[in-house]
This record gives structure tokens, sequence and C-alpha cells, in this order.
């Protein structure tokens, strides 16, 4: 079970790298907010976060 968890853990990390690479801090600050919103059950933050990750993949 603890492999799962530091697989998981390591793709994550994996993934907020390529973002912050590709997109920059805008990309950190909106993979945050929709982390965050998901953990929290909060739609709002984690529909801010969508949307911006959507404007930065739109461009």
């Amino acid at each position: 079970m603890p492999l799962i968890y530091l697989a998981v853990a390591a793709l994550a990390i994996g993934f907020e790298q390529l973002v912050q690479w590709k997109y920059g801090p805008m990309g950190i600050i909106a993979f945050l907010a929709l982390s965050i919103g998901i953990k929290a059950k909060n739609t709002m933050i984690g529909g801010i976060g969508a949307v911006i990750l959507v404007m930065l993949l739109a461009q």
C-alpha cells in the first residue's frame, strides 16, 4: 500500500513540474486552486482553478 501512495505522490509532483514549466506561475496557481477546491469540496475555488487552466490551455 505505501508503494501506491509513493507512486501517486511522484506523479502529482511530476505533473506539477510540467505545468510550471509549460504555463509558468499562473499554471501553478490554477493547479493549486483546483486541487484545494477538490479537497475542500469547494466548487467556487475548484471552478476558478479549472477556468484558469482552460484559459491557459486555450492560448
